[in-house]
């Protein structure tokens, strides 16, 4: 049987595995459902069409599955879904999505929101992605796996991310970021490659290489931007680095894509 404190309110019809714990003052709505070991601590509001993974922790008065904050929303029966082993601090929120951004916001397994960080309506999240405090996504944001988002950053809508990225604290992010890419400033830049989150994920000197390699063509080399990205993209049969950058530039549509600013000195 849940674990199910006096105080908190559970409304009939809510999905809870037989060993949820529930803290003193939560409330769970109707279409919630939590998976097994999920633990709502105290104070925690979770509501809408809301799934939580298995073993999700979350902290005092975070708020999760609350309608879009959208002008285009008019109570469409979306969702929120949050994956497995999550740990969400406090104050942390994530709104359900909308009709017109495919009616979900996905957050994947592994991630951690640090404290007052925010997903919006329609955003997807990939695995083992770390949000430090403060950290917020507008709506239909994509983010990849293993990125790191730094404290007090802000993502504009329809900005994607790509995998194991790093974006400084206090960074505004307009621009869609290339894999690995590594961003700062108030209007955020590229400042170089992700390093070392590369190496902790495995890359050897010779992939490091061959990434900088790619990333000064792209960005420093001869010629406009078009014939740079189409020497990279020839490349990309024998880089797997070219490849998944090239891959990425050629989905975007919304946003343009992020890039050094002019002096700005490559990495090493």
């Amino acid at each position: 049987m849940p674990k199910i404190h006096p105080t908190a309110l559970v409304e009939e019809g809510a999905r809870l595995a037989d060993d949820v714990e529930i803290g003193p003052f939560c409330t769970v709505g109707a279409e919630v459902d939590l998976a097994a070991g999920v633990r709502l601590l105290s104070h925690v509001n979770v509501q809408g069409r809301t799934s939580i993974g298995a073993r999700t922790l979350v902290y005092p008065f975070a708020s999760l599955g609350t309608p879009p904050q959208s002008v285009h929303y008019k109570g469409e029966p979306t969702a929120l879904i949050i994956g497995a082993d999550c740990v969400l601090r406090e104050h942390t929120t994530a709104n359900i999505g909308t009709a017109g951004g495919h009616g979900v916001t996905r957050i994947g397994d592994g991630v951690m929101m640090m404290t007052g960080s925010h997903v919006g309506h329609d955003c997807t999240v990939g695995n083992q992605v770390i949000f430090a405090n403060n950290a917020v996504l507008a709506g239909h944001v994509s983010v990849g796996e293993f990125t790191f988002l730094g404290g007090q950053c802000a993502v504009h809508q329809f900005t994607r991310i790509g995998p194991q990225c790093m974006i400084s604290g206090l960074t505004g992010v307009r621009e869609d970021v290339i894999p690995f890419g590594n961003v700062l400033g108030q209007a955020g830049k590229l400042v170089g490659l992700n390093v070392i989150g590369m190496r902790r994920r495995g890359f050897t000197k010779a992939q490091l290489h061959e990434a900088r390699a790619v990333y000064r063509d792209l960005f420093f080399g001869e010629g406009t931007f078009s014939s740079r990205l189409d020497r990279v993209r020839a490349m990309a049969d024998t880089s797997s680095f070219a490849a998944t950058v090239v891959g990425f530039i050629d989905q975007g549509h919304s946003r343009p894509l992020c890039q050094p600013s002019r002096g700005v000195v490559q990495e090493d």
